[in-house]
């Protein structure tokens, strides 16, 4: 039984039925974990309809969801079981699906109304001239804040843009982009507010996630003095953003593949880039690869 208790309302469970409130489907769309595109599609905000809360009364209703029987969302008019719940997000989970598809076929029709031979070419073989080595944040798409097109960047993701010479994915990549798709250029980009660095600044057992930020502790620890010294805790996360771009470029640097190309043919070159969410502008670091190739072939010389 779903208790409705008027007493004491908590604001995070509470719904507000005034009329400065939103419709009552886009919080129950909220409610049960929906996004606002399901509120915003006509077939789905039909679904929604059923769990519509009268608005004649400016006291708030808090719901009780006792844990021990099946959920279910009331008001005194309106009930919706567990069985609703599904069919709403069924729909929605479809409707998101499908227009990814939509998508697809707008794009490639746009495609060739620009070139007709566009796929042709495309799957004719791809001779990028990036490798881009990035975080796996959703918010960074590489070739759209970069301008590159399809075929022009050789990408590989993982969280907080890493490089480590145990991850065999990484490494497989860098290997195959430099000795057979001869890449001119190696990015690695990361980016200002990454959750992988700062999960690193946090002194605390993060589980299966240890094993992974520890290359990212190990950057912080290198830098310590460094990064102990500036006082705002936003400028010093920014600064360890920074630090480990820099240090998965040596990291790159440290491969056998990098230094046979470059010592042969004079490329690839490797930069270092920061993404800005603020103002949507790459900074480059003017990482001196050069120097740094110099540098650790006194003791990571795999040229000869």
């Amino acid at each position: 039984m779903v208790k409705a208790d008027r007493e004491d309302p908590d604001p995070r469970s509470t719904i507000h039925t005034s009329g400065h409130n939103p419709p009552p489907s886009t919080m129950f769309s909220t409610r049960l974990g929906l996004s606002p595109l399901l509120h915003s599609s006509k077939q789905a905000s039909s679904a929604l309809s059923r769990l519509a809360i009268p608005t004649t009364t400016s006291t708030p209703l808090r719901l009780t969801l006792p844990s021990a029987t099946p959920r279910r969302f009331c008001s005194s008019h309106t009930v919706v079981d567990d069985k609703d719940r599904k069919k709403d997000i069924t729909m929605y989970l479809q409707e998101t699906h499908d227009k990814v598809f939509e998508n697809n076929k707008s794009w490639a029709a746009e495609q060739v109304a620009k070139d007709p031979d566009f796929f042709k070419k495309l799957a004719a073989g791809q001779n990028p001239e990036y490798l881009w080595i990035g975080c796996s944040d959703s918010r960074i798409p590489a070739e759209q804040i970069t301008g590159l097109q399809p075929g022009d960047a050789f990408v590989h993701r993982n969280i907080a843009n890493l490089v480590c010479n145990t991850d065999l994915n990484v490494m497989s990549v860098i290997e195959y982009a430099v000795k057979h798709l001869k890449v001119k250029h190696i990015v690695v980009c990361g980016h200002y507010g990454c959750g992988g660095v700062k999960a690193a600044m946090t002194p605390k057992d993060l589980g299966l996630m240890n094993p992974w930020l520890r290359n990212i502790r190990d950057v912080y620890r290198l830098h310590e003095k460094e990064l102990d010294a500036i006082a705002d805790e936003e400028a010093r996360y920014d600064r360890l953003v920074e630090l480990n771009v820099y240090e998965q470029c040596r990291n790159v640097v440290k491969t056998a593949a990098l230094q046979q190309s470059y010592a042969e043919n004079g490329f690839p070159v490797i930069h270092g880039w920061v993404f800005n969410f603020r103002d949507g502008l790459l900074t480059d670091l003017n990482v001196d690869f050069k120097t740094i190739l110099k540098d650790i072939q006194k003791i990571y010389n795999l040229t000869d």
